[in-house]
């Protein structure tokens, strides 16, 4: 079976001071269908410049040098601009790390995952509220959300309204830039069992980026491990934890606190009151 997304041989480039600088050098790895592969390594390893280049989202001085990125057999890169705003929110999104800078302040949150369904469904009109008050089931919301803004939500909340807007086009991969690193532990086993019964229930392919092996030990089925711009090591999950191969898989698995989170999701903490 062909993968849902395949980059071969990628290398991207910033611009520093007149010269540009190689910061992910001729990466490849594929997703299938409804499958999770983690991204594991420390930070400034690349793997969130892999995430933008991903959605061309790359900054001004960023630059794809070479490579390819394919979608369902298309290939991406060299897309305009006008093509690039169509597959972002309905093909592939990001959840993304500070959901607090991810949202517009002055807006309320529900017109927020309102308008993502608009810019991919310009004919839908009258069950648009409708569709963002599903969504907001799905992430555990109740529907008064909709009018709240988001200095008036916890963060876990905030958080669940960037995975609705994530979601609401019913996208076939997401990327997650380490969605629960700037929450407490609690909050983060409650987002990451609300994330794996999404994946369950709408059948969504993830990469999801961390630098906490606990987190992708969890969730994961796969783990590419990064270092200074390129795999090091990739496979099942259970085979890079349980037995990794590569020295820097050794020494990063060693280095860094792996406390376990259960992901049942008939167990979340959510059944017994609203979310964080």
């Amino acid at each position: 079976m062909a993968a849902l997304l395949q980059v071969r041989n990628l290398t991207l480039e910033y611009a520093q001071n007149e010269k540009r600088e190689q910061v992910v050098s001729d990466l490849a790895f594929d997703v299938g269908a409804g499958e999770v592969l983690g991204f594991l390594g420390e930070s400034g390893c690349g793997k969130t410049t892999v995430a933008l280049a991903l959605l061309g989202m790359l900054p001004a001085n960023g630059r794809v040098a070479s490579g390819s990125i394919q979608l369902r057999g298309r290939e991406l890169l060299g897309l305009r601009e006008s093509e690039w705003q169509r597959i972002r929110g309905a093909e592939m999104s990001m959840i993304f790390q500070e959901p607090a800078s991810a949202l517009n302040p002055v807006m309320r949150v529900g017109d927020q995952i309102a308008e993502v369904l608009r810019a991919h469904h310009s004919r839908v009109t009258g069950n648009i509220r409708e569709s963002v008050l599903a969504m907001l089931g799905e992430v555990q919301l109740p529907a008064e959300i909709y009018s709240a803004y988001p200095h008036q939500l916890s963060g876990g909340q905030r958080q669940r309204i960037v995975i609705a807007q994530a979601l609401i086009c019913r996208p076939d991969l997401v990327i997650a830039d380490e969605p629960t690193a700037s929450l407490d532990s609690t909050t983060q086993a409650e987002i990451l069992a609300l994330l794996k019964g999404l994946k369950d229930r709408l059948g969504v392919a993830f990469i999801f980026i961390s630098h906490n092996p606990a987190i992708l030990q969890a969730f994961a089925d796969r783990v590419a491990v990064f270092s200074q711009g390129t795999i090091v090591e990739e496979g099942a999950s259970a085979k890079i934890f349980g037995s990794p191969t590569h020295p820097y898989t050794r020494s990063l698995l060693s280095s860094l606190p792996r406390i376990p989170y259960r992901l049942a999701v008939d167990e979340s903490p959510l059944a017994s009151g609203v979310p964080r």
